[in-house]
């Protein structure tokens, strides 16, 4: 039974991680109360790009990607039946383009494990082939990667839609500010906020570039830190892109709305989540790279936000040590849209099962413990 001053669970953080942990809590019959300081979706989950990938390869994050694109999947078809909210889930295809033998080599090099991977939906494009499937690219281009089955959404929708869905389902949104918890006997037994309490037994930490303040709550190594990108959402003459052009790191897709998105940063620049204008210059340096003709579009809108990563690179997903009840899911760093609803599954297994199906070794939140 949710109240003002009771809950099953409560989530810190009402970005992605934490509204989709509400919602695949609810579906197992588990209310909880989600408390924000801002609004649902005021930061990184409402205006990053939204880009969304098969997953690829070995690491720590490669399980949690696989289960995050079999939600993304699912959310697409559920979430705008459930809450009619169009989240704007589509499949797209990618060009990552070269234009030097260096870059080209650096693809080519990826491409026999994406194939075993991916299949026939991944292969190598040449210069000829790359003007067939986007005309507009810069001629200098030698070639590419070409991907199928790849997607995006659009990030703010989806986490209204996740939200809303979840309220229906018994779910609670609370502003405020939470300044700690109170644990006793080494076990979760309310979150303190400003002016109040939540009493509770579970509590899950998913406080994105914010999560190191949690450190003096656990008392253990939260480390965690915010990194800033910007994006540019551009009026571009001429027809929409039918795939997304990528280059060193950099990316451009037409959008549902009808605007060229084009970014990204990675600016070690503390918690300032203003726009720049040397971002600015630097973002339309290199989509100028990949198609010169858009030198004429028009900025319509440029966002900045603040992306958790942690100190190894990894996300911190799962148990907070020493706090029985105390659940940490952050860290996504700029995979955070993608990443979300697969942490979100692992953290609503851990409450409802005691043990989650998905691998998250290697993402331990004690691995930072001494």
């Amino acid at each position: 039974m949710v109240s003002s001053t009771s809950a099953d669970v409560v989530i810190v953080g009402g970005g992605i991680v934490g509204v989709s942990t509400a919602y695949l809590l609810a579906k197992e019959g588990v209310s909880s109360v989600i408390v924000e300081k801002d609004s649902v979706g005021s930061h990184a989950s409402g205006f990053a790009y939204g880009g969304l990938s098969r997953p690829r390869g070995t690491g720590p994050n490669v399980p949690v990607l696989a289960e995050s694109w079999r939600l993304h999947e699912r959310f697409g078809t559920e979430l705008p039946e459930e809450t009619g909210v169009n989240t704007e889930f589509r499949l797209r295809p990618s060009l990552s383009l070269a234009f030097a033998d260096e870059e080209a080599a650096q693809l080519r090099a990826s491409l026999d494990w994406r194939r075993h991977e991916e299949g026939p939906s991944v292969r190598w494009v040449d210069a000829k082939e790359v003007f067939e499937i986007e005309p507009r690219v810069n001629p200098e281009a030698i070639g590419g990667v070409y991907v199928e089955g790849g997607g995006d959404v659009e990030p703010y929708r989806l986490t209204l839609a996740l939200v809303q869905a979840a309220e229906r389902e018994g779910a609670t949104v609370r502003h405020g500010t939470v300044t700690g918890l109170r644990v006793v006997g080494g076990r979760v037994r309310g979150v303190a906020l400003e002016g109040g309490e939540i009493a509770c037994e579970t509590v899950v930490l998913a406080m994105g570039p914010w999560s190191a303040q949690a450190a003096e709550w656990l008392g253990v190594p939260v480390p965690v830190r915010p990194l800033k990108g910007q994006i540019l959402r551009l009026q571009a003459p001429g027809d929409p892109f039918r795939c997304s052009l990528g280059y060193a790191g950099d990316y451009a897709t037409t959008k549902p709305d009808g605007l060229l998105w084009t970014g990204t940063t990675e600016e070690e620049a503390g918690f300032d989540d203003r726009p720049t204008a040397a971002a600015r210059d630097k973002i339309m340096a290199s989509l100028l790279k990949m198609v010169p003709s858009l030198e004429d579009a028009r900025l319509a809108q440029q966002t900045a936000c603040l992306r958790p990563v942690s100190s190894d690179g990894q996300m911190l997903l799962g148990r907070a040590p020493g706090t029985e009840g105390a659940f940490v899911a952050t860290a996504g760093g700029r995979q955070g849209i993608m990443l979300g609803p697969g942490m979100a599954k692992v953290v609503m297994e851990l409450i409802t099962r005691g043990s989650t199906d998905v691998e998250i070794e290697g993402l331990d939140p004690a691995r930072f413990c001494s």
